[in-house]
């Protein structure tokens, strides 16, 4: 079984096409004012707009079912974390050693936190 996509709803389309695809450097697929699309090696995150307002939680046990918390590998975290830094994306755990594995947690312009792994 292989993860072929991901939706997360967002409530300002243009914000989260910027910050996924100019800030994170995903690669844009397609774009609507209600529906975007990006490459991400081998799956698609795909965002869809809404009128509702995210829940105020970031901590996943609080989250209301529904909600996702979309995951990334790159290659160097540290320069990834520097270029998120450097375009001022708020940072929600730096850099670090979680089961073996180098994460980091930034936040999306609707409070989405994004977990980012570097490869192995």
């Amino acid at each position: 079984m292989q993860l072929t996509f991901a939706i997360v709803v967002v409530s300002n389309m243009r914000a989260a096409v910027s910050f996924y695809g100019d800030v994170v450097g995903l690669t844009l697929r397609f774009e609507s004012p209600d529906w975007a699309e990006f490459e991400s090696g081998g799956a698609t995150l795909a965002l869809h707009a809404s009128d509702g307002s995210p829940s105020a939680s970031d901590d996943p046990a609080q989250m209301p079912a529904g909600r996702c918390r979309p995951g990334f590998s790159v290659p160097d975290l540290d320069a990834f974390h520097q270029r998120m830094i450097g375009k001022g994306v708020a940072c929600a755990q730096v850099p670090s050693a979680v089961f073996g594995v180098r994460v980091a947690q930034y936040v999306d312009p609707d409070g989405l936190i994004i977990s980012v792994s570097e490869e192995r």
